[in-house]
């Protein structure tokens, strides 16, 4: 059985008042979000179609949580985000720091990052 997972962090908690402040910052003010994750990987009512189509052709299996349910799901000091991990079993690696999600401009960018970083750690 295959136990790596990707592990992405979004730049956001998980409770209402955090999800409905977001849900109208990215309506009137997008450049004032402070998750390029959660802005390039998703439109104002969800996941994007062709994020999702390609998360599930990757031959790993991926998680998604907020900030708030990483901090309390795993034990990672100095974690940063938006970000990346690669989890090995007991291992627990960053694998795309908060500066590469960050300089990610397009969806296009954001899987070719996704490829070339997991193709790395292979």
């Amino acid at each position: 059985m295959n136990e790596k997972k990707l592990v992405f962090v979004y730049n956001a908690d998980s409770d209402v008042i955090s999800i409905v402040k977001d849900f109208w910052k990215k309506m009137l003010r997008p450049s004032s979000y402070e998750c390029n994750l959660c802005a390039t990987t998703f439109s104002t009512f969800g996941m994007k179609k062709d994020w999702k189509k390609f998360i599930n052709k990757l031959d790993i299996e991926a998680e998604f949580l907020h900030r708030d349910e990483f901090e309390e799901k795993y034990d990672v000091p100095d974690a940063k985000f938006p970000s990346a991990y690669l989890k090995n079993g007991t291992s627990f690696d960053l694998l795309i720091n908060q500066e590469e999600m960050n300089k990610v401009k397009s969806l296009d960018e954001m899987e070719a990052l996704v490829l070339a970083k997991l193709g790395s750690a292979s």
